[in-house]
């Protein structure tokens, strides 16, 4: 046992005043991070991001009896860095230094009443919370166009497999004469950001090895192309041969549909890891 503070409802009452407080100084910047979530599709799992941390949050709550509450001081110098940067951000225009400074005011203000401990215990839950920050311009770009490409490539070759007459120029698919841009069927980031943090959910939500979480997430990227390519062919197929309302709210609905495509996909690739019998548990195994 170790010597430790019963937590009290004013530990609580005191970390939501100050949560409040912080975000009250930085209220700009946080309606700006959910505007931008709600009107860009393609910054919409910045929605995902509180419920993210709070799921990893709630999973390792059994480490609450071994850590005691306790101020902190990096929690203030957390709150005021946090402030500072995210008025260097608006008044430079660099959006990405905004927002990251309000999400630092927000951890800061925690870390004030609970102390440093207790974020390292609790760390897979805190870094969550970096998915608040809307992904720069210039990383959605980098990271769009190629995905965008190779897309088109391997859907293009899929629906010729089964003999549907499609041509691809570039990244346009020509199908019964009406052409479809990945980029407006299926836009890449629009799927990897938010796969991104299912993914990230997922690694650290199942007990295993830091090496199986790293490969994990090193595939995640496959998992989205998978994914991009399962929504694509009969997106692109509901373009060419059905009308407009209908392709759009397939479009629409199958983004979705497609994180519970990439947990599975995942799954998968956990039970194909204890199948080839990889070492996965956290800790060993005893055999009979």
């Amino acid at each position: 046992m170790i010597d430790r503070r019963a937590w009290r409802f004013s530990d609580g009452a005191l970390m939501m005043g100050l949560m409040a407080l912080a975000v009250a100084a930085t209220w700009r910047t946080w309606l700006d991070i959910f505007t931008v979530a709600l009107r860009d599709e393609e910054q919409s799992h910045v929605l995902l991001a509180p419920i993210v941390a709070a799921w990893l949050f709630w999973v390792r709550r059994e480490r609450l009896r071994f850590v005691r509450p306790g101020w902190s001081f990096a929690g203030p110098a957390a709150i005021a860095a946090g402030w500072a940067l995210a008025e260097f951000g608006y008044r430079q225009g660099h959006l990405a230094l905004e927002h990251a400074g309000a999400v630092a005011a927000l951890v800061g203000a925690v870390v004030t009443v609970i102390g440093v401990p207790m974020v390292i215990r609790f760390l897979p839950a805190f870094a969550a919370l970096a998915f608040l920050v809307p992904v720069p311009g210039f990383i959605r770009q980098a990271v769009a166009g190629p995905l965008q490409q190779v897309t088109a490539q391997v859907t293009s070759f899929g629906l010729e497999l089964f003999g549907v007459p499609v041509v691809r120029t570039g990244n346009v698919l020509v199908i019964n004469e009406h052409q479809v841009a990945v980029a407006e069927a299926c836009n890449g980031m629009r799927m990897v950001a938010a796969l991104a943090i299912v993914t990230y959910a997922f690694v650290f939500s199942v007990p295993m090895r830091q090496s199986v979480r790293v490969v994990l997430l090193a595939v995640s990227p496959i998992v989205a192309i998978v994914c991009n390519v399962l929504r694509l062919a009969p997106t692109v197929l509901f373009y060419g041969y059905s009308d407009l309302n209908t392709a759009e709210l397939f479009h629409d609905l199958s983004g979705w549909a497609m994180l519970f495509v990439a947990l599975g996909i995942l799954w998968a690739t956990l039970a194909l890891l204890r199948w080839l019998e990889v070492p996965i548990a956290p800790y060993a195994v005893a055999e009979d």
